[in-house]
């Protein structure tokens, strides 16, 4: 009977904006159907962020395919004029680390105030981003009101302590981080997402009580721009080369390795390098790349600069190769979408990487800071300019299994089974904060096919 009533409840407020709707019982079904799900992250509108923009088409993929999805974030500082949050939280000031912040265009959001509490009693599951002081309290309200708690892994400690303290001494905070993220935030999720098998592995590896489950972002679809013949100066042994790396200028993204590998290159001269990105390292990477230029290495001096996405569509479309060099990545979206533009990736092998899953061989694959087996690689796909053509449209077919559309279906499924088993649970609804669920290890539930 508890269920019946359920089912057939709606607040207020839907109801209200139900009879606006010139359809009342297709817009009253609509909403009972329909889950409330509140995505709390650090700086939604954030842009050239991997994690948020990976959040923000999720959140539309979700809305597309009909749930009722709101954020609870900091301010919209890219556009003040723009849109806002559902939930906006003023920006904090992070002491100390603000300037490194900036120069990645990332803000953090405060946490004080009702509308944590607010968004969190509106919504049917609580979906966390990221693992700080934002989440933190939303967790505790979740707790506290007995509402389910889902996750989407999107930061390594390394990415964070690296480009702060540098690699020197970083490991024992690392480890401390990761530890404290696994006990204080995923022993409290019902289901946490791993981009990458990458990811679960090294969770399962400190056994967190969250069920983990690896889903990819998921890539928007996109329309190859890639003629399907290669223009009529492809093999022209005079054209320059198209290398180009799209991500971050930070410690974790190793452009170096890859100047050290142009230097080793046969085909030096030819490249002409495109750096697609911005970071922390900018000057000192841009100073790295036109060095390559003025000590003679490269024929042509390299393009270093940010690009939107559309901009960046064209860039691959148009590349001989895209190189990959990162050291710590979650899952590497800027390459996969490269990808879909029909350009062969060759990208670092890495213990806390899961970009090189995508390689569909070995070819496109090289041990991590390894400059001459980079330059190998290179020398490779330059030496077999047919067969790099090819491939480029393996690769951009490839991708299709992760279109996110795919993957938002396997998400909502996740959503689904994490309110309906807290609508089960027989322990009281409000319990201690840090008493994290008795929950065991699940098995694997796989990438979207």
């Amino acid at each position: 009977m508890a269920d019946f009533v359920f089912l057939f409840t709606i607040t207020i407020n839907d109801l209200h904006r139900c009879t606006k709707s010139s359809n009342f019982a297709a817009e009253l079904i609509k909403r009972l159907l329909e889950m409330k799900i509140l995505f709390v992250v650090n700086n939604y509108f954030c842009q050239g962020n991997g994690l948020d923009e990976s959040a923000r088409r999720t959140v539309q993929a979700l809305r597309d395919a009909g749930q009722d999805v709101r954020i609870l974030s900091g301010p919209n500082l890219e556009d003040p004029n723009g849109p806002h949050p559902d939930y906006e939280m003023d920006k904090f000031y992070f002491p100390l680390m603000q300037p490194m912040l900036d120069s990645f265009g990332y803000h953090y959001a405060d946490w004080h105030g009702p509308k944590v509490e607010e968004a969190v009693r509106w919504a049917d599951v609580v979906h966390m981003e990221e693992t700080f002081f934002l989440h933190h309290a939303a967790m505790n309200w979740a707790r506290k009101l007995g509402k389910p708690i889902t996750g989407t892994y999107h930061v390594h400690p390394e990415n964070i302590v690296f480009n702060c303290l540098g690699r020197k001494g970083g490991y024992l905070i690392c480890q401390l981080l990761y530890r404290y993220w696994c006990r204080v935030f995923y022993d409290n999720y019902q289901y946490l997402q791993c981009p990458t098998e990458n990811v679960r592995e090294r969770l399962l590896r400190h056994h967190v009580k969250a069920k983990c489950f690896t889903l990819s972002n998921g890539v928007i679809p996109d329309t190859c721009l890639r003629p399907s013949a290669p223009p009529i100066n492809y093999l022209d042994e005079n054209r320059p080369l198209e290398l180009i790396y799209i991500g971050r200028t930070a410690i974790e993204k190793d452009q170096p390795t890859l100047y050290k590998a142009i230097r080793l290159s046969k085909y030096a001269k030819r490249i002409r390098l495109h750096i697609a990105g911005r970071g922390p390292k900018l000057d000192e990477y841009k100073r790295m790349a036109d060095k390559l230029y003025t000590d003679g290495v490269v024929g042509y001096k390299p393009i270093v600069g940010f690009y939107n996405r559309d901009q960046l569509r064209q860039l691959a479309a148009k590349a001989d190769l895209a190189v990959h060099c990162a050291f710590v990545e979650v899952e590497g979206m800027s390459i996969t979408e490269a990808m879909q533009q029909a350009v062969v990736p060759v990208i670092a092998t890495a213990r806390y990487s899961g970009t090189a899953a995508y390689a569909l061989d070995d070819r496109s694959t090289y041990p991590a800071e390894d400059a001459h087996a980079l330059a190998r690689r290179i020398d490779y796909w330059f030496d077999h300019p047919e067969e790099r053509w090819q491939t480029g449209f393996r690769y951009a077919e490839s991708m299709k299994q992760y279109e996110i559309d795919r993957c938002v279906q396997t998400l909502i499924d996740i959503f689904q089974k994490a309110i309906d088993e807290k609508k089960n649970e027989t322990r009281p609804a409000a319990y201690p904060v840090l008493s994290a669920p008795k929950r065991p290890l699940s098995g694997h539930y796989g990438r979207t096919a």
